[in-house]
């Protein structure tokens, strides 16, 4: 039988860490190397995500040497391949079985405050009340599907974020418009194209690295090259994508390539009105700026391997840039959406945050965490799995590894201040009563 008592029990624990992927696992397996008592809250299953938002044929964008934590390998795909999207979740359950992760899945976090007048916080959860010293959000860059607001309202035409997609036979009988040039978009569109499918592919600014280059992936290039290491992206490219793919092997993404599939390469998305929607006039310079960059990372491994003597195959046909497409040529700048049989519209438009629950004074005027490489500016609260959080290899699983690590020190290192503090305050409170007594006496 429940009681008052029962109900208003509240637990009690060092750090809270609110998410079960790959930030919420990294952080719990440094937290438990640094001695530190913590708790992870799941409102799904561990690596949710991988299983239900996202389509059937995804796979790892990197490698499964490169793309883990350092603690286990992938048990079904060799070194060089890229892991499905449910082994990849596998792995994760794997992992937090492997590091006797505290784990609680279905419990939801509802909202976290600062305690006032003492230290920690008050956290509110589906499943009651837990107090924390700290507060992890762990909860990753992929949490509110964004489609932007030139969606056409009312148009009779199924649109789905890239989230929501999941096959071909999903869609309506129809032309596809896929908005986006970043991974996502452009591996939904290859997907539709080869199944035979009428795509148009709106393409705005994309990084566009080889797939792999002189034998090597572009994940080791990146690596030689110090790339994942930059702290900061250069002005004016905070929001460009990376266009890469896994899929069919891994292979390098070619918008050319694409078009002789079929797919029609439009610009970026502006506007819808009356059903008719309109592109920028960027294609080409979007497409030429991509190969640029394509071009500037072959550039830069070649004169690596001059510079250090190694002995790797030059491979003079990566340098080929096909013909430009009628489509890239001469590039439409509106598509009406019945006279084009468009049915579906794929918005691979990226993702929102939604701290929301987090009630503290920890984000800036536009609601974006205020943090250093995740030490928010609220003591206590940290975020992981932030894209750039630290480098540009923070989004990454490997990545995010390191991140924890950085902060589970922090953590560590925070405790043993308030331990300090509490011990010293006890001493002082045995020293004003041993003071007393003598007194009395």
């Amino acid at each position: 039988m429940r009681t008052v008592e029962n109900e208003m029990k509240v637990e009690k624990v060092d750090t809270l860490i609110v998410g079960g992927g790959q930030a919420g696992l990294a952080m719990s397996e440094h937290l438990g190397k640094c001695s530190v008592s913590h708790l992870i809250l799941e409102r799904h299953r561990i690596a949710e995500r991988w299983r239900s938002e996202r389509w059937d044929s995804l796979v790892a964008n990197g490698p499964a040497w490169h793309d883990r934590f350092p603690g286990m390998e992938f048990p079904v795909t060799g070194p060089d391949g890229f892991p499905s999207k449910e082994e990849v979740a596998d792995y994760f359950v794997a992992y937090a079985k492997m590091i006797a992760a505290p784990i609680r899945c279905g419990v939801e976090v509802k909202g976290v405050t600062r305690n006032v007048g003492r230290p920690g916080f008050t956290v509110e959860t589906s499943d009651g009340i837990v107090e924390a010293n700290n507060v992890v959000a762990a909860t990753g860059p992929f949490q509110v599907p964004i489609i932007p607001a030139s969606a056409p309202a009312d148009s009779g035409i199924m649109q789905i974020h890239s989230s929501a997609y999941r096959n071909p036979g999903q869609l309506p009988a129809g032309a596809i418009l896929v908005v986006g040039a970043g991974s996502s978009g452009v591996q939904i569109a290859d997907e539709l194209a080869r199944a035979g499918r009428q795509v148009y592919l709106s393409v705005g600014p994309h990084d566009r690295p080889p797939r792999s280059y002189r034998g090597r992936d572009f994940c080791w290039w990146l690596g030689v090259l110090g790339k994942w290491d930059l702290d900061t992206r250069g002005p004016g490219m905070e929001h460009v994508t990376i266009a890469v793919s896994g899929a069919h092997g891994g292979y390098t993404i070619d918008f050319r390539k694409l078009a002789a599939l079929g797919i029609t390469l439009v610009g970026r998305t502006e506007t819808c009105k009356d059903g008719v929607i309109t592109f920028a006039g960027d294609l080409a310079k979007n497409v030429a700026n991509g190969d640029a960059n394509y071009l500037s990372v072959l550039d830069e491994a070649d004169a690596f391997i001059t510079d250090n003597g190694l002995d790797l195959p030059e491979e003079p046909a990566a340098r080929k840039i096909g013909a430009d497409p009628e489509c890239l040529k001469n590039p439409r700048r509106e598509l009406d959406l019945k006279e084009a049989g468009v049915t579906t519209i794929v918005w691979a438009t990226g993702f929102a945050a939604d701290y929301s629950w987090l009630k503290v004074n920890a984000f800036d005027e536009k609601g974006r965490p205020k943090h250093l490489r995740g030490v928010s500016s609220e003591p206590g609260i940290y975020f992981l799995g932030l894209p750039w959080q630290s480098r540009r290899g923070s989004s990454f699983i490997w990545g995010v590894w390191h991140d924890a690590k950085y902060l589970a020190d922090r953590i560590a290192t925070r405790q043993k201040y308030m331990a300090y503090h509490a011990s010293a305050e006890q001493a002082g409170h045995a020293a004003v009563d041993k003071i007393g007594r003598s007194v009395v006496r």
